[in-house]
């Protein structure tokens, strides 16, 4: 019986530099964690395109989504401020 890949969309600005630096440490925390995940990068714009199968949101800017899941918006990545706790928010909210 497998599981189901959780879907963490991870959007930025521009989706190019920051996205990139967010998506890989999400998915290097989530393979520690032994969480299986598929990480995708999309421009903040696209958000509400792209975010209808996520199961979560992590923006480096505020983004509006169509359904009721959950974004976490974090510089954590980027500056390495409280970086730990917003992993910990991360596995949290997929292994709810």
């Amino acid at each position: 019986m497998s599981t189901k890949p959780k879907v963490v969309l991870v959007a930025c600005g521009t989706a190019i530099a920051t996205s990139t630096v967010v998506a890989k440490a999400i998915e290097e925390a989530l393979k520690q964690a032994g969480i299986v995940a598929s990480i995708r990068q999309c421009k903040a714009a696209e958000v509400p395109n792209y975010s209808k199968d996520a199961d979560l949101v992590v923006t480096t800017t505020p983004v509006r989504t169509e359904k009721n899941i959950p974004v976490i918006q974090t510089l954590a990545f980027l500056t390495g401020v409280g970086k730990e706790a917003v992993i910990k928010q991360i596995i949290d909210v997929l292994k709810a």
